[in-house]
């Protein structure tokens, strides 16, 4: 069966104490559903309170919102995915528009992050997406199949089939703007397309949307067949929002 998958990243919000309250609140509110995912991606300190507090919901994955591609070695400050698999986690985020705009992540270091994720046992979700001036100049699907070629682009096909994708416009991140359901719908069709390109008609991929996703409009964007779950920022920082995103979408989205 295909599940809807529910991303939370919560950036840098939420130390242990209030991560463990959160998903404790969450968790008290909703029942476990074979057909979704709840996939939690807590700040690296405290990512292990999330799998204790999520402990025994088979519903629920913990994921690190960025990796180094090295295993070890004299980098400072940063997660190696062995290290993050060892706290718990089981995915990785990699090349969020933030890591790739604010930090400097180049298409060329997604492709190691995926790799090293994938050599430590976590399943990568790679971030994807234009900006407003690429999206304006016609360049949103060229930008999009560029960072594909890069970060999944080298991968066999079993490797290729464990990853996820989320496409998220970088006009949308945290903007309060979001593309409407038939833009989503639309790019992820281009991505569907470059998948099933190396997989064949069976790619299996989930394809996630991210971009000012809102209990007001995670059911509407879940409705479009394309679009396989939600990568949520802002509305999965409090019980509540989150909570109403997942009920309020449950059962409308799936693996097309």
């Amino acid at each position: 069966m295909s599940r809807t998958i529910f991303a939370a990243n919560w950036k840098m919000h939420h130390g242990p104490a209030a991560a463990r309250e959160l998903v404790r609140a969450v968790l008290s509110r909703t029942t476990p559903q074979e057909d979704r995912l709840l996939l939690f991606f807590p700040p690296a300190v405290s990512l292990t309170a999330v799998v204790e507090a999520s402990r025994g919901r088979d519903d629920v994955a913990v994921g690190a919102q960025s990796i180094h591609w090295e295993p070890k070695g004299a980098f400072t400050g940063e997660t190696s995915a062995g290290l993050a698999k060892d706290a718990g986690a089981r995915w990785a985020l990699v090349g969020h528009s933030e890591r790739r705009h604010k930090f400097g992540e180049t298409d060329a270091e997604t492709g190691l992050k995926v790799a090293a994720a994938l050599a430590a046992g976590l399943a990568p979700m790679l971030c994807v997406g234009e900006t407003l001036a690429e999206r304006q100049a016609g360049q949103m699907e060229a930008v999009v199949r560029r960072q594909l070629d890069a970060g999944v682009g080298e991968l066999d096909a079993s490797a290729l089939s464990a990853v996820a994708i989320a496409y998220e416009p970088v006009w949308a991140i945290g903007t309060g703007v979001n593309a409407t359901p038939e833009d989503a719908a639309a790019m992820h069709r281009a991505i569907r397309a470059w998948l099933r390109g190396r997989l064949g008609a069976a790619a299996p991929n989930p394809v996630l949307y991210g971009g000012s996703v809102s209990p007001g409009n995670a059911a509407s964007l879940l409705a479009e067949r394309e679009v396989d779950g939600v990568l949520v920022g802002g509305a999965s920082l409090a019980a509540e929002s989150w909570v109403a995103i997942v009920e309020t979408a449950c059962g409308v989205g799936g693996v097309g």
